[in-house]
């Protein structure tokens, strides 16, 4: 199944000092979905070491 895809907006994403766009809560909160890639400001309590979301 195909995700739309939102358009990126200011203070969606920020640059690592290893120049990776790390994707923001405010971010993951617009897009609605847990994606499970196990990102660092994941707001669903996913965990990708267990596959399971925190409760």
């Amino acid at each position: 199944m195909y995700k739309k895809r939102i358009e990126l907006e200011e203070g969606d994403y920020y640059f690592n000092e290893e120049g990776y766009r790390v994707f923001t809560e405010k971010y993951h909160l617009r897009r609605g979905y847990c994606c499970k890639n196990g990102c660092k400001h994941c707001p669903y309590g996913y965990d990708k070491k267990i596959d399971s979301f925190k409760k």
